[in-house]
């Protein structure tokens, strides 16, 4: 993901000269062809995350689209009140960029575990927020942010996510994309957890799982969820996040707000700190986040919820 990122990104500075990316110090190998074809639109703002922003919103209100990176909490949770004061409060367009969604830099432990994020970002006002999950729909949320603009966070995953969708995706902000029709049970994901997803979904083929991923939080597609909870008898979601205040909370407050009397079951990760430490699929097992979890804990919900059936019969 982060590749066809910065793919994407200096395709799109070769042609604009207003387009601007600020590092805090890092991604080097990832940023260096950026930079070097770029030196005039290219800034490294040092380990130094709150001036990375305050300067970013500076140059967007004077004219320039402008990009922040860094990896996991950093350019968010550590520069908060200057996204919320200087780019939300100003509408300036700033896309904060984080690499490393999730439980990706798993090794570094909880400083570097980004699980909060998606939460946070949605609450600030103006933002809209973003976590694709597999490099199309990278390359379709940067689309929409290119053109148009304002306040963003992106986060994206390390390197090596495979890919998921076959063609190109055209995907307006705040859409969703919907992998296969007609199940009874529909799984919602987002960001780089959707490997794992379309693989429980293939296990569960017996029970007819389809799977739609969300790379947008907010704007979020209320409408899916509303056609879902007519359509399937099990709306799950999955998440490498907490499990207070991203995709699932965001599922549970349309379906609260709605009618519709269908099941939840949220998967994600418990909002708790943790000492554990490994690589992200050794982190993503350990949260009950792995494929044959996931599937696990479907079967087990659905197993449940045909007992009370029959027991209402």
């Amino acid at each position: 993901m982060r590749n066809r990122f910065f793919s994407g990104l200096l395709a799109a500075a070769l042609l604009d000269e207003d387009i601007v990316l600020i590092t805090a110090d890092l991604g080097y190998g990832a940023v260096d062809a950026f930079a070097e074809a770029r030196p005039g639109q290219f800034v490294n703002a040092g380990v130094a995350e709150q001036n990375m922003t305050g300067l970013a919103a500076g140059i967007a209100l004077g004219g320039a689209r402008v990009f922040t990176y860094s990896i996991a909490n950093f350019p968010t949770l550590r520069c908060l009140e200057q996204i919320r004061n200087d780019v939300c409060y100003h509408g300036a367009d700033v896309t904060v960029v984080a690499v490393g969604g999730g439980l990706a830099y798993g090794a570094l432990g909880m400083s570097h575990h980004a699980t909060e994020d998606l939460a946070i970002m949605r609450a600030m006002p103006g933002m809209a927020v973003a976590a694709p999950g597999d490099p199309v729909e990278v390359g379709a949320v940067l689309s929409d942010l290119l053109a148009a603009g304002g306040p963003a966070y992106l986060r994206l995953g390390k390197t090596g996510e495979g890919t998921v969708h076959s063609t190109s995706l055209e995907l307006t902000r705040g859409g969703s994309a919907l992998l296969g029709s007609g199940g009874n049970i529909l799984i919602c994901s987002t960001g780089g957890i959707l490997g794992n997803v379309c693989a429980a979904a293939d296990t569960l083929s017996d029970l007819s799982a389809d799977v739609r991923s969300f790379p947008w939080l907010s704007p979020f597609d209320t409408a899916a969820i509303h056609d879902a909870a007519g359509r399937y008898r099990l709306i799950v979601t999955v998440e490498e996040h907490s499990i207070i205040g991203g995709l699932g909370s965001a599922v549970a407050e349309v379906l609260a707000e709605s009618a519709a009397g269908v099941p939840l079951l949220r998967i994600a990760l418990p909002p708790t700190p943790t000492s554990v430490v490994g690589d992200q699929e050794f982190l993503r097992a350990h949260h009950g986040l792995d494929t044959a979890s996931i599937s696990r804990r479907i079967r087990e919900r659905w197993e449940a919820m045909r007992g009370l059936a029959s027991q209402v019969r």
